[in-house]
């Protein structure tokens, strides 16, 4: 028989469930507990748990009475695979787990309770059904079932294989790792680095046009991750792309932090990072002796790290940038999607006494977690054809990035936790002190050009969309398709996804009717941003002949450099 998941009992053994993993008693190393989550009472009225266990019965007589004269129809592309089809037994029972999930995320959306909490039940609920599907399971899934008996075995001992391979580097693989090398076949684009300090190094890189703009071009990636996810393969490297437009280009190369890292606050990365290199990408082009500015681009943290990196300078009567370019960044964190689910007054606290005066949150940890934000297809998706049917993921340069993790410092993890997530600091003008100055984006009344993915997990188009309220010079807002990094790494070449944009210069409070109000265009928005900055970037000089700036600034190593190699 099929089992009922939608009685009150049910209800109200989960919803105690719930509660109590709520109100776990969170201690840190010196066995401090963190107070308890106050979970609002959330409810269900009798008649909608009426209405969706009618509903449930009369789907499950449904399917039972199908079942009974050919195996039911299965549209999850979990269950695709003709062994499927041709088990009754792997059919019926991969139904059943479709119309139990269906009907456990109807619960979830009938539960009458903060939007906070309705989100947290629905997370749980998703990972939990995620987790349980049969086919992550040798017992219950046809296809691997029917691999195994085909290679006689062989799959199997593979499969056992690939996993302890997995627990020896500490991750899932994603792809096959084997395929790649940073320097070799990804963050190829040919360079130098000119400047490092214990924050990071400073990548020049190689002029591919005779002339090049008179305004050179700093791009400040994720310290959450590596800078080659802008330089993958030549066809798709947004650095290769800038430069061919005529850009002197530098990239910051984040240090992946160890334990002489451990101390290094919020603070630290503005001023000995993104200022610092600022600074020096003004002094190496001789910027600094004209009285002259440079364009610079924010990715993800990296945007956020720059933008009040730039608060500080202005607080300080500096206007180094001559026009800012934000992608998939959030300076106003009303809007932060999923990851709201995560983040509350007491986990930041648990963060803070566990390691807001010192520590490290370890990259895999990080990594992890965004990988449960979408469970079926970064997670249980590489569980099944690693494990049960031992395949070995085809090579793609981006999930090769997507594992290559990177380390935070604790202080710095828990000042931007609080200040960003939880109480959304940085736009409200005077509110927090970075770097001893007052920060006010109102100051920032520069050009600047923001990107957002209309799928973006991460950063949510409206989150994205949220600078254009905040920051006061001229804007141009754009909106690519698809998710995070597919969005972003979209290359004119490829004539892939679509891109937004309109030109009436309105930009209203919401994005959805920011976006009613858009033109749609095919193919990639990287032209329209390169047309952009253009008319940004001044005149046209001679290339320079050489990296870096004589005896000052000399190439120390070929880029990429070894920051990037340094492995959490």
């Amino acid at each position: 028989m099929i089992g009922n998941p939608m009685g009150q009992g049910f209800a109200e053994t989960w919803l105690k469930a719930f509660q109590q993993f709520q109100n776990m008693d969170l201690g840190n190393a010196a066995g401090q507990a963190v107070p308890p989550i106050d979970v609002p009472q959330i409810k269900f009225t009798p008649e909608k748990l009426m209405e969706l266990q009618q509903n449930y019965v009369r789907d499950a007589t449904e399917l039972w009475n199908q079942s009974l004269q050919a195996n039911p129809s299965l549209k999850d592309r979990r269950f695709k695979g003709d062994a499927w089809a041709q088990n009754p037994l792997a059919s019926f029972a991969a139904a059943v787990y479709l119309l139990n999930s269906r009907t456990l995320m109807a619960m979830a959306e009938a539960a009458e309770g903060d939007s906070k909490t309705k989100n947290r039940i629905r997370f749980a609920v998703e990972q939990w059904m995620a987790a349980a599907s049969p086919s992550n399971f040798l017992a219950f899934n046809a296809d691997a079932q029917q691999k195994a008996i085909e290679t006689h075995g062989a799959s199997l001992a593979k499969g056992v294989a690939n996993m302890l391979q997995d627990a020896k580097q500490g991750h899932m693989s994603m792809t096959d790792e084997s395929l790649f090398e940073v320097g070799k076949n990804v963050a190829t684009t040919e360079g130098a680095v000119v400047f490092e300090n214990e924050f990071f190094q400073l990548i020049e890189y190689k002029p591919l046009t005779d002339k090049v703009h008179e305004k050179p071009f700093l791009l400040v990636p994720p310290c959450i991750n590596k800078f080659y996810i802008l330089d993958l393969q030549p066809e798709n490297s947004f650095i290769r792309y800038a430069v061919s437009q005529g850009h002197r280009t530098f990239v910051v190369s984040w240090r992946n932090p160890d334990a002489s890292m451990e101390k290094k606050t919020w603070d630290d990365y503005i001023e000995h990072a993104a200022i610092e290199a600022i600074h020096r990408v003004q002094e190496i082009t001789g910027q600094d002796k004209k009285g002259g500015q440079i364009n610079a681009l924010g990715f993800c943290v990296g945007g956020t790290i720059l933008t009040t990196a730039l608060a500080v300078l202005a607080a300080r009567g500096e206007k180094p940038v001559s026009a800012l370019t934000l992608l998939t960044t959030l300076v106003d964190f009303s809007d932060t999607g999923i990851l709201d689910v995560f983040i509350d007054e007491a986990m930041v606290r648990y963060r803070e006494m566990q390691m807001g005066q010192g520590g490290m949150l370890k990259g895999q940890d990080l990594a992890s977690t965004f990988s449960f934000l979408r469970p079926n297809d970064l997670v249980w998706n590489y569980v099944v054809g690693n494990y049960l049917k031992g395949e070995t993921p085809p090579p793609f340069d981006l999930l090769y990035w997507n594992s290559d993790s990177t380390n935070l410092p604790g202080p710095f993890y828990a000042w931007y936790l609080r200040n960003t997530y939880l109480e959304n600091n940085l736009v409200q003008p005077g509110k927090v002190t970075v770097c001893g100055e007052k920060i006010d984006l109102r100051k920032l009344d520069l050009p600047v050009y923001i990107y957002g993915s209309r799928e973006d997990h991460i950063v949510p188009i409206g989150g994205a969309y949220a600078s254009t309220q905040v920051l006061p010079g001229k804007k141009r807002f754009m909106m690519g398709a698809s998710g995070h990094i597919a969005g972003v790494i979209n290359p004119p070449a490829a004539k892939k996804r679509s891109h937004w944009v309109r030109d009436d210069g309105k930009f209203p409070k919401s994005v959805d009717e920011w976006i009613a109000g858009a033109t749609e265009t095919p193919g990639s928005w990287w032209d329209d941003w390169a047309g952009w900055l253009k008319g940004h970037a001044g005149k046209q000089i001679a290339a320079p002949k050489a990296y870096g700036n004589g005896k000052q600034y000399p190439a120390i190593e070929p880029a990429p450099g070894r920051y990037v190699k340094a492995k959490a």
